[in-house]
């Protein structure tokens, strides 16, 4: 088990490597390679019988958070690019059948409901793709009638959702039978790439000034956590980064932009020390401006709010940040220079990693403290 200790360095590359015993970097880093083994999987024809479907519906059936987490994600970010429902259901419905394609995927080849999931839409006929290692039941229940994708690279399970997002990406483009760039999507390799360059950049032996997840980690620090995004897609990821943040022992509320701005007042008030301090100023309760001496103790640790967005919709996020006194924006981009020529899904993925990799950074310095 990483042991976390309060009094690392996030600078310190040594020290971070010594107390990562379980190899959360590692496996975070593993991002760009689980997209191209999707990649590679679907050039082996994994999907081929998808070209050139015109399904009435596509159903997503997720059974572990990860791939649930990217189910919400790519019905927020691919609902508008495929001429019909893209859904998300617990299992499958019985109104499937031959004009549907059902997309089952999970960490864990004996659940039950994604086994009677898959046994089902076979049944009633529908095309079947199967996200799932192929062990167990599973194994039974797909063999020989089903597209499989199973895992190829293998990372802790709190960092899969990357390759069940690609997997839905995929599958949609397979059905589309095109690179889908208009509709914003980018091939699998190229994201693959960004992923890796994002690695890369929050690599251990980068400082926290020239790296986004140390730098994100470091923001996180001696705070209450609110992760929140302007609209659907950022909204999803907003949600994933608070299960992400949950796993390296750091809790953090999430939801959508205008709800936190809704809440700001009770969010970002002063503690009720500071408050009865006739020395404070209502306008100036940032804890920069807090005196111990004069005010007290604070008595909980002051809230900043993580705002996610797109970089489409970065200028009426900036604005709308105005309404909270302690908020931070997280865009793919630098924050100080706009990439209008990566794709909304592009973006999506690298974000979905630094998270990931800034939760492990928070972890293995201590978490909250």
């Amino acid at each position: 088990m990483t042991a976390p200790t309060p009094l690392l360095d996030l600078d310190d590359s040594d020290a971070l490597s010594a107390a990562d015993s379980e190899g959360l970097l590692r496996s975070v880093a593993m991002g760009g390679a689980q997209i191209r083994s999707t990649a590679s999987a679907v050039a082996e024809g994994s999907l081929d019988r998808l070209a050139g479907l015109r399904p009435r519906s596509i159903v997503l059936i997720a059974g572990s958070a990860g791939a649930r987490h990217a189910a919400r994600i790519a019905v927020a970010l691919l609902g508008n690019a495929v001429p019909c429902p893209l859904v998300l259901l617990d299992r499958t419905p019985s109104w499937v059948g031959p004009l549907d394609v059902v997309v089952v995927a999970g960490d864990d080849a004996g659940d039950p409901r994604l086994v009677e999931s898959v046994d089902g839409a076979v049944r009633r006929g529908a095309e079947v793709v199967v996200a799932v290692p192929e062990e167990g039941p599973m194994r039974a229940a797909a063999a020989g009638r089903t597209m499989t994708l199973p895992p190829r690279v293998f990372t802790a399970p709190r960092h899969t959702m990357i390759r069940f997002l690609a997997v839905f990406v995929a599958v949609v483009a397979a059905i589309e039978n095109r690179d889908m760039g208009e509709a914003g999507l980018s091939s699998l390799d190229r994201i693959a790439d960004a992923v890796d360059a994002e690695a890369i950049s929050d690599g251990l032996s980068n400082e926290v000034f020239h790296n986004p997840a140390k730098s994100l980690a470091t923001r996180m620090r001696d705070r209450r956590l609110v992760v929140c995004g302007s609209g659907a897609v950022a909204t999803a990821l907003a949600d994933y980064a608070s299960a992400s943040l949950l796993a390296s022992g750091c809790s953090a509320a999430s939801g959508e932009l205008s709800d936190v701005i809704a809440a700001a007042r009770a969010l970002f008030a002063p503690p009720s020390g500071a408050r009865d301090s006739v020395f404070h100023d209502p306008f100036f309760h940032d804890p920069f401006f807090h005196d111990p001496e004069l005010d007290g103790p604070l008595p909980i640790d002051p809230v900043r709010a993580f705002v996610f967005a797109m970089e489409a919709g970065r200028g009426e996020v900036v604005r709308r940040m105005d309404a909270l006194a302690d908020a931070d924006l997280v865009i793919a981009a630098d924050e100080d220079s706009a990439n209008t020529g990566v794709s909304e899904v592009e973006q999506v993925f690298v974000l979905a990693s630094r998270v990931d990799m800034a939760s492990a950074y928070v972890q293995l310095t201590g978490g909250p403290r």
